[in-house]
């Protein structure tokens, strides 16, 4: 198919891998901070192609991931609520909260539905007047868009029985929390579908202030390699910059529009990252106007906060300083068939994609 075999030729990917081993030269720590690039990574093989002294980093990159189980617990006490309709997606059904999964409480009796949009959601609020419907708003700048228009279309409609559970992040104050933090990292592999939305210009702090190396890259295997190239060229020459590989689809200012609605329904709000603690500014909270859809504000609980389960290694994966086979559960007591942490239940975690490609 166009704009995938193109980009998985493979005298081009052994080629473009020989380039990498001929100018690299210093020990060099890259990390990528999208899932799917993580679950890329694991299906092309892509650190078997690269010379020993360049290690590749999974980080933050997976919403499902990095949300903190406090956020499950609520949705799960919600879901209890008398004439309540939850609605999210798929991957969030099997996260482990405190007490139980949503997929869970949806077996014991609870309206749980998984919807593929927020607009599907507003469809169920429209065809259920006497019920609350809760969207369980979750993802990066990728999927907020998405939830801010949704928002926009429920106060437009006058729909008075729909509100939204932001948890929605943004990704540079996590990458500069991570250097803050003193995980050796060199530079970084930028997520492509979330730098579609806010563009190159976001990252330019970590190249001027961190003095790192940033390249927004695709999900082909060409496309990661010459990310690679890219970021060890600029690392041995000492020129940290933010270029974009993935130029046909992002730009640097990005999608204005989808930018736009985002900054008139959220605001920026102190959040909670899986191994990473409170960082400030990195969540996405709706904003007073459109309080009457925030499902905080209409309908407040207070829930407490909450450990991983003992032996899940998860919050370490998400900082780069381990890999899923260090932890002792992997593969082990912690399966995509019985998660005992959250990496290992989104198609985006890293110890699923290690899972899934670990013969590869």
């Amino acid at each position: 198919m166009k704009y995938q075999s193109e980009y998985r030729k493979k005298e081009d990917i052994q080629q473009l891998a020989a380039q990498i081993r001929k100018i690299s030269k210093k020990e060099i720590r890259l990390m990528e901070v999208c899932g799917g690039h993580t679950m890329a990574i694991q299906k092309f093989g892509i650190p078997s192609l690269l010379p020993p002294n360049i290690k590749l980093l999974s980080g933050p990159g997976c919403p499902v991931c990095v949300t903190s189980r406090k956020f499950i617990d609520q949705i799960m006490a919600y879901s209890r609520m008398k004439e309540a309709i939850i609605t999210t997606f798929g991957d969030l059904i099997r996260v482990p909260g405190s007490s139980g999964t949503l997929d869970e409480e949806k077996a014991a009796g609870a309206d749980i539905r998984m919807v593929y949009s927020i607009l599907e959601a507003i469809d169920i609020a429209v065809q259920n007047p006497g019920k609350q419907v809760i969207f369980a708003g979750i993802g990066f700048e990728t999927t907020a868009p998405g939830t801010a228009a949704g928002i926009l279309q429920a106060a437009q409609k006058k729909i008075k029985n729909f509100t939204v559970l932001s948890s929605h992040k943004i990704m540079p104050p996590a990458m500069a929390a991570l250097i803050d933090d003193g995980v050796p990292i060199d530079g970084y592999i930028a997520p492509g579908h979330v730098s579609t939305i806010t563009g190159s210009h976001i990252y330019e702090p970590l190249a001027t202030d961190y003095k790192k190396a940033v390249v927004v890259s695709g999900f082909e295997p060409l496309d990661l390699l010459q990310s690679v190239y890219m970021l060890v060229n600029q690392i041995e020459s000492g020129k940290p910059a933010v270029e974009i590989q993935y130029k046909r689809v992002v730009t640097e200012a990005g999608n204005q529009k989808a930018q736009e609605i985002m900054n008139e329904v959220f605001t920026l709000r102190a959040d909670w990252w899986r191994g990473l603690g409170v960082l400030e500014k990195s969540g996405l909270g709706i904003n007073k106007k459109f309080s009457d859809f925030d499902t905080n504000f209409r309908f407040p609980m207070d829930i407490p906060e909450t450990s991983d389960p003992k032996g899940c290694r998860c919050g370490e994966i998400l900082r780069g300083t381990l890999t899923p086979t260090d932890c002792s559960l992997f593969a082990k007591a912690c399966t995509p068939v019985n998660p005992v942490g959250s990496c290992m239940v989104s198609s985006e975690g890293a110890c699923q994609a290690y899972y899934r490609y670990r013969n590869n």
